[in-house]
């Protein structure tokens, strides 16, 4: 996995690519992900809205082998974080992937607009 790409999916990136968001195609192949299972458990909670629990349970289940897990560093990161930009009503979810792509040097994929002027944000609409 040396040469691969890896970004965090967010659950704005998540949900795009299962609905086949053209222009999330180049991130469906070659690339590593990572997420976290409270991104997972956010799009749970929209696919158990839209679908049904058959269908997010799937999803959950299909995405569950990308998650890695949340230090207590990267807890209190990310509180700092949505501190810093508290005018932006960021959620506790947002800021943790955002810090966690930050701390393992990857891309925070993502279609939400609060993320767009920020460093280390792959923007995507």
């Amino acid at each position: 996995m040396g040469g691969t790409t890896k970004y965090f999916y967010y659950t704005y990136a998540l949900y795009e690519i299962i609905h086949e968001n053209q222009n999330y195609l180049a991130y469906t192949t070659g690339i590593a992900i990572i997420t976290t299972r409270l991104n997972l458990m956010d799009l749970h909670y929209i696919l158990l809205r839209t679908y049904g629990l058959e269908y997010a349970d799937k999803a959950f289940d299909y995405f569950k082998k990308f998650c890695i897990e949340i230090s207590d560093e990267a807890v209190k990161e990310a509180n700092y974080f949505k501190y810093q930009y508290k005018k932006r009503k960021l959620s506790y979810v947002d800021c943790i992937g955002f810090i966690l792509a930050k701390k393992r040097n990857v891309k925070f994929l993502t279609g939400d607009k609060e993320f767009a002027d920020l460093a280390n944000v792959e923007y995507v609409k």
